[in-house]
């Protein structure tokens, strides 16, 4: 999900799904689980209120308990569908632009390939390439903090990758700012883009 509406349906189906599970949750601990600013997860969560999702009560200690209304539990299982439909989208279009890519190192000899970003992105590639003549060598992710994924070497450090034939962009988050990394690194064209991520400027 790229766009900030799927952004916002992510976040209010994060809170209302903790909130079934806990009527009891703290404002800090939805935060926490999040992975937002307290004053964003309170902003999220008056608009839930206000839209007559949860429905708030106050308990001993000054403290607050959370339900969902009838309105949050049917806005909650729509937004689980919605979610699950986009993510088996998602896994078929991203597989089926994995596959393009793997063409074209085929058709240039390529069997080495470095992937760059983690993300549901890198996975799918890394599943799919077991299925092709090709070898995923590791990730190169700057801003990661693991070692590992998907049992291959992770640098932070693009001078210290693993020899490749090409790379292929996996991240999802910032994709232009780690195609235009990739192009201070490589040329142009040992940089394969998969078309599932809508960069004008990627390769075909």
């Amino acid at each position: 999900m790229n766009t900030e509406r799927d952004r916002e349906d992510a976040l209010t189906l994060e809170i209302l799904d903790v909130i079934d599970r806990n009527k009891d949750v703290s404002q800090r601990h939805l935060a926490s689980h999040l992975g937002v600013a307290l004053g964003l997860a309170n902003s999220y969560l008056k608009r839930c209120v206000r839209k007559g999702l949860i429905k708030v009560s106050q308990a001993p200690a000054n403290r607050y308990l959370y339900y969902l209304t009838p309105s949050g539990f049917a806005e909650k299982s729509r937004l689980t569908a919605q979610y699950l439909s986009y993510s088996l989208s998602f896994y078929r279009k991203a597989g089926d632009s994995c596959q393009r890519v793997f063409d074209q190192c085929e058709r240039n000899g390529w069997q080495r390939l470095l992937l760059c970003g983690i993300s549901d992105l890198a996975e799918i590639a890394t599943l799919r390439a077991m299925e092709r003549n090709i070898t995923i060598v590791g990730i190169y992710d700057p801003l990661s903090e693991r070692d590992i994924f998907l049992n291959r070497p992770v640098w932070t450090d693009f001078s210290k990758t693993e020899t490749h034939d090409a790379c292929m962009l996996t991240d999802l988050q910032a994709p232009e700012k780690s195609h235009t990394d990739l192009l201070s690194h490589l040329d142009r064209s040992f940089v394969l883009v998969p078309d599932v991520l809508r960069l004008e400027n990627g390769s075909d």
